[in-house]
């Protein structure tokens, strides 16, 4: 996908919340710039639970604007269906946001939007954030974010098995069938970059409402044994567009006792079930991102055990050698 400036601000402009802050080792962190980047490996797995497969590592490439819960539940939807119908294991995934360059609708800012990934995967023990493309000084086309994970994971070595055998890890695309759609049309896709992605690395697509992707994969029928459909179990449609919708419509994403303020959350361990995380939705109106501005009803946030503040420390990339 595509890359921002060389590097980020030095002072953070944004604030930050999340409804777990977890423990700062295991949380991701953002890199100051490209030099100072390392990659986000503590999250992966390093021994295989079933030693006749073969390691994965799904990557999804993306705007993130906002990150939703159906960019989160691809993934587990995805290791599900891995478990069961293929050969592999998946030993982590990762998100990887396009950087502002990328000139699309809806875009914030390359920052905001990784802050927005760490938060939403705050917790989550396998799933992790990396801001590579989004560091980038210019575009970066999703056949080099891939092999740019590939050479990553491969510098770490392979997977070991129970037998002490060393497995070399498995990168591949994961995707909604909304982008995949786009393949088969032509002139949207460098053919040398279908190939690549197609070809070496191989597509896990995620059913989405609405899109009927049937024809798609008759003309990419040439790498039909590296594509891999999965029927979304419980469809979920809310996607990144519908949500700055309701947002420039003024309209509630929180499911909380009181919708129409994102101050008010109850002060309860139980779980609100908002449209997308809690965590991301307090960072939206805390930055007046998606030009949001903070309630002027006089209510004020309550925030519970489960919804402590993430430190500066906490919302910075992603842990292996983690520079801040």
């Amino acid at each position: 996908m595509s890359s921002d400036s060389a590097a980020m601000p030095n002072e953070d402009p944004y604030k930050h919340s999340a409804d777990q802050a977890g423990s700062p080792e295991s949380n991701d962190t953002m890199s100051s710039s490209l030099e100072k980047y390392s990659f986000p490996h503590r999250k992966l797995k390093r021994v295989l639970k079933d030693g006749t497969r073969t390691p994965l590592v799904l990557v999804a490439c993306g705007s993130f604007s906002p990150p939703t819960y159906l960019h989160l539940r691809m993934f587990e939807i995805a290791a599900d269906y891995v478990r069961e119908n293929t050969p592999f294991e998946v030993i982590g995934g990762y998100m990887s946001p396009v950087n502002s360059e990328y000139k699309k609708e809806g875009l914030v800012s390359a920052e905001a939007r990784i802050k927005m990934c760490i938060l939403a995967t705050t917790g989550h023990d396998w799933l992790s954030v990396d801001d590579w493309e989004a560091l980038n000084p210019s575009y970066v086309p999703t056949a080099r974010v891939l092999d740019h994970f590939d050479e990553e994971i491969k510098k770490l070595g392979g997977l070991k098995t129970d037998g002490g055998e060393v497995k070399p890890v498995r990168v591949a695309l994961l995707a909604g069938a909304d982008l995949i759609s786009t393949f088969a049309k032509p002139g949207v896709w460098d053919k040398r970059d279908l190939e690549h992605i197609l070809g070496k690395y191989g597509c896990f697509i995620l059913e989405r409402m609405g899109v009927n992707i049937d024809e798609s994969l008759e003309n990419l029928d040439r790498w039909a044994s590296n594509i891999w459909f999965i029927n979304q179990p419980v469809m979920n449609d809310v996607s990144s567009t519908t949500i700055r919708l309701f947002l420039k419509k003024d309209l509630s994403i929180r499911c909380s006792p009181d919708a129409r303020s994102f101050w008010a959350v109850a002060d309860t361990n139980q779980p609100l079930l908002d449209l997308i995380p809690s965590s991301v939705i307090n960072f939206i109106y805390e930055n007046e991102l998606y030009n949001v501005k903070p309630p002027t009803n006089g209510h004020k946030r309550n925030v519970s055990r489960s919804r402590k503040p993430l430190m500066d420390d906490q919302v910075h990339r992603a842990d292996g050698g983690g520079s801040t």
